[in-house]
């Protein structure tokens, strides 16, 4: 484990950047949210992003490809090139989490390489949270504020910023950063953890149990009575599928510019009416069908498709940003039975 103290940051920051470009939050009118470290800009004390990282690998918009039309003839062009390496800093654990399911349903077979080249090119420093907020759950879905994953995990105590390397990517990283750290001892970082421990027990939702839901529970949840009630104030305005960091519906489409066309994915959303419409129709014509679908696919379809594992990590945005305070959470209480009381 290496050290460096706190006011020797902007350093770190400057030489990481020497080596690759480097992202880390930063406060705006906004809200925290990630930009490219340069002279001046200071790393946020906010628990968490606005919107989360899953911008860097899974982009609201990209171009996939061009095509150039001459009479019959056509003209494919990859507009890909290979990105360089990158740093992302300051991941909570709920944000790195969400990477493990981004993963199994773009590296999966047909393999999209898009997400996969900036992942190889991604490296993850984590940060453990100090003190997670009240609309915080990842303990829910055996999160670990205290511990994230990551290429490197950080812990940030009064007067010191605390390194860890958990793979080669880190190891590398943090060997070229050996002069501006010190070799230290784990005992500031433990007594650290103690004190999350001690600040996550006492959380208003440390007590939601996520035991009800998941693996093979399509039958006892999919026509519950319960959607009508839940889904009846929802706008359908999709805040909570853009500001989450696992949703990753997406559309393409292909824009004529007069001189070729582009064709393009965007962040998409089960909320929207138009989500599912094909030829024939929509298949789910109702809010309640959309509102069903959003958070069966969370705590039921994709648990049930990728041994247990929800697709959700608690990060606590749907809840903080929705405009009509409704949520997974109180869809879990209101459907999960006496344990989410």
């Amino acid at each position: 484990m290496r050290k460096i103290t706190l006011d020797k940051l902007d350093t770190l920051f400057a030489e990481i950047a020497k080596i690759n470009k480097l992202y880390l939050p930063v406060d705006t009118a906004a809200g925290a949210k990630y930009e490219e470290w340069a002279e001046g800009k200071t790393l946020s004390n906010a628990l968490n992003t606005v919107r989360s990282p899953k911008d860097f690998f899974f982009p609201q918009t990209e171009n996939l490809v061009d095509f150039k039309m001459e009479g019959k003839t056509i003209e494919i062009i990859d507009t890909r090139a290979e990105c360089e390496d990158f740093v992302i800093f300051g991941i909570r654990a709920c944000d790195v989490k969400s990477f493990d399911i981004l993963d199994r349903v773009f590296l999966s077979e047909p393999v999209d390489t898009y997400y996969k080249n900036r992942r190889d090119h991604g490296i993850i420093v984590s940060m453990a949270c100090t003190r997670p907020a009240e609309t915080c759950f990842c303990g829910t879905f055996s999160i670990d504020a205290a511990s994230p994953a990551g290429d490197v995990v950080c812990h940030k105590t009064e007067d010191a910023l605390y390194l860890d390397a958990k793979t080669e990517k880190g190891e590398a990283l943090l060997a070229a950063l050996a002069s501006l750290t010190e070799d230290t001892d784990t005992a500031a970082v433990e007594e650290q953890k103690k004190l999350i421990a001690e600040h996550l027990a006492k959380l208003p939702l440390k007590d939601l149990s996520a035991e009800d839901f998941g693996d093979g529970k399509t039958n006892e949840f999919f026509g519950a009575p319960e959607w009508k009630e839940l889904s009846e104030t929802c706008l359908g305005c999709g805040t909570c599928t853009f500001v989450c960091p696992t949703c990753q519906c997406y559309d393409i489409k292909d824009f004529n510019t007069g001189h070729g066309v582009k064709r393009f994915r965007c962040w998409d959303s089960c909320m929207y009416s138009d989500f599912t419409r094909m030829a024939h129709g929509n298949s789910r014509n109702s809010q309640l069908e959309r509102f069903r679908q959003r958070f069966m696919h969370k705590l039921v379809y994709y648990p049930t498709n990728n041994d247990g594992l929800f697709s959700c990590v608690g990060c606590g945005r749907c809840i903080s940003k929705c405009p009509i305070n409704m949520n997974i959470v109180k869809v879990m209480k209101k459907l999960g039975g006496k344990k989410n009381g």
